[in-house]
């Protein structure tokens, strides 16, 4: 999982406690990731914690309640040390909603209903890529330029897919959507081969 690992890294730079990772966390990575929630954050330490790749040290504070500090274990950063030496596979592979809605609209045989799709994908689209650009002018610290720079690029890798649902779909004149809508022929409805002689 990627967020236990990113935990790891900044514990690496030195023992921190929950919402002092939390800040070197959304300032590490940038504005696209969005906050981190820090119930979330406390049940990844847990589990770091329970793996023995950090360990957890109550420190007193005179008013507010203890804080709890963790540290990266010999263990911990050998896992750290594994995961980046690894190629990072996309996190969801291809099972998109997107190609998923692209897929219905096809098979539905309404080229309406596909630029439907396709035209409110590219608005949402064209709007996040407006967003990110804006982002990493802003961005001082250059890895996060370099994360909001990536997220754009696959904006725009997203926009090229509409653009090519849009011309193999609609093309035709919706000749080819009509063939989606009809579906495969069902040859297991003729029934068994009766053309055999008797024997």
């Amino acid at each position: 999982m990627a967020i236990q690992h990113a935990v790891l890294a900044l514990l690496a730079r030195g023992p921190s406690y929950g919402y002092q990772l939390k800040g070197a966390f959304e300032q590490a990575v940038g504005p696209q990731w969005g906050p981190l929630n820090i119930g979330h954050l406390y049940q990844i330490l847990d589990r770091l914690s329970r793996d023995g790749l950090v360990v957890a040290e109550r420190h007193p504070q005179p008013v507010k309640p203890d804080r709890v500090v963790y540290e990266i274990t010999p263990d911990g950063r050998a896992e750290l040390d594994h995961w980046l030496a690894e190629p990072s596979p996309r996190s969801g592979g291809f099972r998109d909603d997107f190609f998923l809605k692209v897929t219905a609209a096809a098979r539905s045989g309404e080229p309406a209903t596909v630029r439907t799709v396709l035209g409110n994908q590219r608005g949402h689209l064209m709007r996040e890529l407006r967003n990110l650009d804006g982002l990493r002018r802003r961005a001082d610290d250059p890895v996060v330029g370099l994360l909001l720079a990536a997220a754009g690029r696959h904006v725009e890798a997203d926009l090229a897919f509409v653009d090519d649902a849009e011309s193999v779909l609609l093309a035709d004149g919706g000749a080819l959507l009509g063939r989606l809508a009809a579906g495969p022929a069902d040859s297991s409805a003729e029934g068994p081969d009766v053309t055999r002689a008797a024997g």
